[in-house]
């Protein structure tokens, strides 16, 4: 139970549903509030961003007024129509909040009484440009038009609220309330702006709704879902699919900036980009419920990304983009926001964009090879470009990088690295041989060949029993569970199970993994203990579950759904508590619960084979990334 009262902290990173058109996401909060939303597109500048400062960052609130109500959220089944319903012992009033799927860029908010009379309020305080602005208001047929000036730019930006909510505008707030009988409805709509101000017909937030509900329902019923954990694999494929670009093909990381790891600390990062490694592993997850689609457009928005090397980008292909295909992405702290619960400095763009990550080849790889299994052969011009990236990666494998984890300490030779390099060659290897595409197969079966022998002697630690983090170190990093998941190791090969206990000792609590633990030889360049990565957590299930130990794996799969939120949906990372850390919703978690939901589901229902095929017949299991 919670109350709608104003809070005076940011509601919980957990206690959010999220809406979108897969152009950009809007964060609501149970008691009504849309907290965050970057408007026109996910990694613009913020519109509302009470989460990260109540008092400057803005809000878009939609609420049923009473004494202690209380606020509950469900999704619409199979849907991104987030329902938020206000509870009382004199009646029920439900909000419904969606973003139709049609390019409008609309927010469509709808209030209900559902019984009894309710008073519905409304208030908008629009901060545009990441909460630096106060913008102008010009009241117009039916609501507001609110405009100021871009940053990026100088031109001028006009959106248009409407409601059937009479409404008015004092000190830089839009408000209004109204009270309604048993079934009656208002509405409350966002529209960006366009040449003239766009009409709200009578009827638009029904018709629009039953649109946007039919589009939902019907990508849901081109996937298939495993038997067991159905409804959190749909919610975490929704979820996928929201993190996508319509537009460009491209997949942002999680629909957030700034949202801390370690509360009160400097871990706050910008996630509203594109990554290399993030993507590929979304398309993989994506491939094993029968959608494909994702993968061809994003390979197209790769393929065109890809260029010859250069000073900037030794190999030709940056670890990460911004959502239009933009290469930088300057790094700049907002000074002016408070930050989550006081977690500062607030940054917006990501400096890692210049970093050396070799792990991204293979990532990449795997997903097209599950891509040409499904779809068949690439064109020759993407392949092209394929084969030059291996042969760059023969010559340059052996680099010090950052690692997967994008350390902003020393570059070293990382053990994530070299294990998805071999995945890249290997890859590329079996797309060649099988498609009868023209390769250097012999030197990249050498390459690889090398890489394999350098794991096993250079990484191995015989005091330990453990692959370890990077060459030479003594110190253990959950990047070592996707080991078996790769094929690189099989899963009861005596190094790997020494490994997996070793994870155990060190990195596992309960259901719950760190990715790696702080040393004075592995230091990541940064203050604070950050919380445990629930990507590594879900990986962990799996690496168990791939071993034979699938009791154990169920066990902790079904404890870690007591970490999701209200809504099955999670963030980057986890504290001991259940309070959800990082960037919010994160695609990395949600992916790795399909991938470890479809393995106990194989194995509890007795299935050898891997659902991996669009022809709906099931193959052999596809040496992919899960």
């Amino acid at each position: 139970m919670q109350s709608v009262s104003a809070p005076a902290l940011p509601n919980p990173i957990s206690a959010h549903g999220v809406i979108g058109d897969m152009n950009t996401i809007a964060l609501v909060a149970q008691d009504g509030r849309i907290d965050f939303f970057c408007h026109p597109n996910v990694d613009s500048p913020s519109l509302f961003a009470g989460l990260l400062d109540t008092d400057k960052g803005g809000e878009f609130r939609l609420w049923a007024e009473g004494d202690a109500l209380a606020c509950r959220q469900i999704y619409l089944p199979d849907t991104n129509i987030l329902l938020t319903r206000f509870l009382g012992a004199n009646g029920i009033g439900e909000i419904t909040d969606f973003m139709p799927i049609d390019g409008s860029g609309r927010i469509v908010r709808r209030g209900k009484a559902i019984m009894g009379p309710v008073r519905f309020r409304v208030q908008i305080r629009p901060r545009p440009e990441y909460g630096s602005i106060h913008p102008d208001f010009r009241a117009i047929p039916g609501g507001f038009a609110v405009s100021w000036d871009r940053a990026s730019d100088g031109g001028r930006e006009e959106v248009f609220f409407y409601s059937s909510i009479p409404l008015q505008v004092e000190n830089g707030t839009i408000s209004g309330e109204v009270d309604l009988k048993e079934d009656e409805s208002v509405y409350v709509i966002f529209c960006p702006g366009r040449k003239d101000a766009p009409k709200i017909e009578p009827g638009y937030a029904r018709a629009a709704f039953g649109q946007t509900r039919e589009f939902w329902h019907r990508w849901v019923k081109q996937g298939r879902y495993p038997t067991f954990w159905r409804e959190l694999v749909v919610r975490s494929a929704l979820t996928l699919k929201l993190l996508t670009s319509a537009r460009h093909g491209s997949i942002a990381a999680a629909a957030t900036f700034g949202l801390p790891e370690v509360v009160g600390g400097e871990r706050n990062w910008d996630y509203r980009f594109c990554w290399v490694r993030d993507s590929a592993f979304t398309l993989y997850a994506l491939s094993r419920l029968n959608y494909f689609d994702e993968a061809e457009a994003f390979i197209h928005f790769l393929m065109e990304r890809i260029v010859e090397p250069h000073e900037d980008v030794e190999s030709g292909l940056q670890i990460m983009y911004a959502m239009d295909g933009a290469e930088k992405l300057p790094e700049v702290s907002l000074d002016h926001l408070s930050g989550y619960l006081g977690s500062r400095p607030v940054r917006v763009g990501n400096a890692a964009y210049r970093q050396r990550q070799m792990d991204i080849f293979g990532e990449f790889m795997d997903a097209v090879y599950i891509a040409t299994k499904a779809r068949g052969k690439p064109a020759y011009a993407v392949w092209a470009k394929l084969s030059r990236l291996m042969d760059w990666l023969c010559d340059h494998w052996h680099l010090p990088d950052k690692g997967i984890w994008e350390s902003r300490g020393e570059d070293r030779e990382y053990l994530s690295s070299r294990l998805m390099c071999w995945v890249a060659l290997d890859r590329g290897m079996k797309i060649a041989e099988q498609e009868s595409l023209p390769a250097d197969i012999l030197r990249w079966r050498s390459e690889r060949d090398a890489i394999q022998r350098s794991i096993l002697e250079e990484f191995w630690n015989k005091d330990l029993g453990a692959f370890t983090q990077f060459k030479g170190s003594s110190t253990l990093d959950a990047v070592v569970l996707l080991m078996p998941l790769v094929k690189f190791i099989n899963p009861r090969d005596q190094m790997w199970t020494s490994t997996l206990k070793a994870v155990q000792a060190n990195l596992v609590h309960d259901c719950l993994v760190r990715r790696y633990i702080n040393t004075d030889e592995n230091h990541d360049g940064l203050e604070g203990e950050e919380g445990f990565f629930t990507i590594c957590s879900f990986w962990y299930v799996e690496a168990l579950a791939r071993s034979g130990f699938v009791a154990e794996a169920r066990l902790l799969f079904e404890k870690l759904h007591s970490y999701a939120n209200h809504l099955g949906l999670y963030s980057e990372e986890l504290s001991t508590s259940g309070d959800h850390l990082g960037n919010f919703p994160q695609g990395l978690t949600h992916l790795s619960l399909i991938s470890a939901a479809i393995w106990l589901d194989r194995a509890l229902s007795s299935h050898s084979d891997d659902p991996v095929n669009a022809s709906h017949q099931m193959i052999e299991d596809p040496d992919g990334i899960y």
